[in-house]
């Protein structure tokens, strides 16, 4: 399977906050490769971490003030951000890759955030014009994995299956963790 592999970065995990890294890479599971050549990454734009600190949770504080940052300061408005994001996905070698046909995403618990942020803010017609309905969530099939004994109990946290399959700890920058995140799927694959 061909999959895109994707992940944002966000001021929180509320209904109301929002996206401030994205980023994705094309993936092919059946030859174990990330074609890091495809990558697209952005910033978008955001409050000041100072206008958002009141809203935010302890660990967003810690964790991400410097992504919010610059993302402030460097990121693109969500209308641009959605303009290069539809240039990326009519590229000719993404299409190519694709085979022209709606593309199937890829992550780690992207049915519970990451998707929801994107239906709310790319908005429901483009989400269903460039991508198939059914997803690969990493997090969702480690349950299976489980069940079927290939993983640990706990083994739907991101970093607990990273520290299962020696990766070390999770990054929490976009590009990085779609990266990971495919890897740590093709470790399981060969479990």
């Amino acid at each position: 399977m061909k999959y895109l592999s994707f992940d944002l970065e966000a001021t929180g995990l509320e209904q109301n906050d929002l996206i401030i890294e994205f980023a994705c890479i094309p993936i092919d599971v059946s030859k174990k490769t990330i074609l890091e050549n495809l990558s697209f990454h952005r910033f978008i734009q955001c409050p000041s971490f100072d206008e958002l600190k009141p809203k935010l949770n302890p660990w967003v504080m810690k964790n991400n003030e410097t992504l919010i940052k610059k993302a402030h300061l460097e990121g693109e408005s969500l209308v641009d951000f959605k303009v290069s994001f539809e240039k990326y996905l009519n590229q000719e070698k993404v299409q190519e890759f694709f085979n022209k046909e709606p593309i199937v995403l890829f992550g780690k618990s992207i049915n519970a955030i990451d998707l929801p942020f994107l239906n709310r803010d790319l908005g429901w017609e483009f989400m269903r014009k460039y991508f198939s309905h059914r997803v690969q969530d990493v997090s969702s099939a480690s349950y299976s994995f489980m069940d079927k004994g290939i993983l640990p109990p706990g083994s739907e946290s991101g970093s607990k299956l990273m520290n299962f399959l020696g990766m070390g700890e999770v990054a929490h920058t976009a590009l990085e963790d779609a990266i990971n995140t495919a890897k740590m799927y093709f470790k399981i694959l060969e479990l």
